[in-house]
C-alpha cells in the first residue's frame, strides 16, 4: 500500500500481528529433541555472525529452552566488554531475553505478536497484566508440535535489542531449518492453526477494530478482531 507521495505504508500493529499467528501456525515441527535444538541455534548464530549488523558491531544473546525451563542450547555472539569496559552485549541482555521467554510460556505465543497485539489493542502490559518479569520485545518464538495443539514444547529466542529484526531473525531460522528437515525426509510440511475462541463480551468499536475483553477467574482475556476477521487474543491477571 502506497501513499499519495508513493512512499509505502508501514504494516499496521494488527497487520504485524496478523502476519506473526499465521507464522507460528505454519512453522511446526513433528519432532523437537535437544540435538534439534543444538543445530537451530547454532544456524541462529551462524546467521547473525553473517549480518550487516554484527558487522557494525551488534552483539546477540540466543537461549532454546523446553517450554518447562530446562536449558537446550544458549551462546553470545559478541564480547560482555573490552578493555573500555564497554560490550556489544551485557549481562542485561540476558535479564532481556529470559523475560521475553517468559512471556511466550505465559501467552503460549510469540513475544513480537504479543507486543503487536497489544498495539492493535491499545492496551499496555499494566493492563494486561504482564509486568515485572515480563519483557514484551520481539525475539522469542514459540516450538510446536503438529500433532500437540495443546500448548510449545520449546521456545527459541534471541536479543539484539531490535525487536523486529530479532523476531524476523529466529522466525527465519526456524523457517529454513523445517525446510531442510523436510528436504532431506521428503515429508510433507505440515500447517495449520490452532481454534482460538472468542469469549463472550462487551463490545466497544475503536479505530477499525473490535476490543472484546472478558474475565475468567483471575484471568482477563483480551482480543482484537481488525476488519479482515482475524482475532487477536492475549490472556493476563485480571487487575
Amino acid at each position: 500500500m502506497f501513499n499519495g507521495f508513493n512512499t509505502p505504508i508501514p504494516p499496521s500493529d494488527a497487520e504485524l500481528a496478523t502476519q506473526t499467528l499465521n507464522e507460528e501456525a505454519s512453522y511446526r515441527f513433528s519432532f523437537f529433541t535437544a540435538n534439534d535444538a543444538v543445530t537451530l541455534g547454532l544456524s541462529l548464530r551462524k546467521r547473525f555472525r553473517a549480518s550487516s549488523r554484527h558487522g557494525k558491531g551488534k552483539g546477540l544473546v540466543i537461549s532454546i529452552q523446553t517450554i518447562a525451563g530446562h536449558t537446550l542450547f544458549a551462546c553470545t555472539v559478541g564480547d560482555l566488554g573490552g578493555l573500555s569496559g564497554v560490550g556489544d552485549v551485557s549481562l542485561d541482555s540476558w535479564t532481556c531475553i529470559e523475560g521475553m521467554i517468559a512471556v511466550v510460556r505465559r501467552t503460549g505465543h510469540s513475544s513480537y505478536y504479543v507486543e503487536k497485539g497489544m498495539g492493535a489493542m491499545g492496551k499496555t502490559p499494566k493492563q494486561i497484566g504482564i509486568q515485572g518479569e515480563y519483557r514484551i520485545n520481539g525475539g522469542a518464538f514459540p516450538i510446536w508440535l503438529e500433532n500437540a495443539p495443546c500448548c510449545p514444547i520449546a521456545i527459541v529466542a534471541c536479543y539484539s535489542g531490535s525487536s523486529a529484526d530479532d523476531h524476523h531473525l529466529v522466525v527465519a531460522a526456524v523457517r529454513d531449518y523445517l525446510k531442510k528437515r523436510r528436504e532431506s525426509t521428503d515429508a510433507p510440511l505440515m500447517s495449520g492453526s490452532i481454534p482460538m475462541p472468542v469469549p463472550a463480551a462487551r463490545e466497544n468499536t475503536i479505530r477499525e477494530s473490535t476490543i472484546r475483553e472478558s474475565t475468567v477467574g483471575p484471568y482477563t482475556e483480551l482480543s482484537v478482531v481488525d476488519t479482515k476477521g482475524v482475532i487477536f487474543m492475549i490472556e493476563g491477571l485480571a487487575n
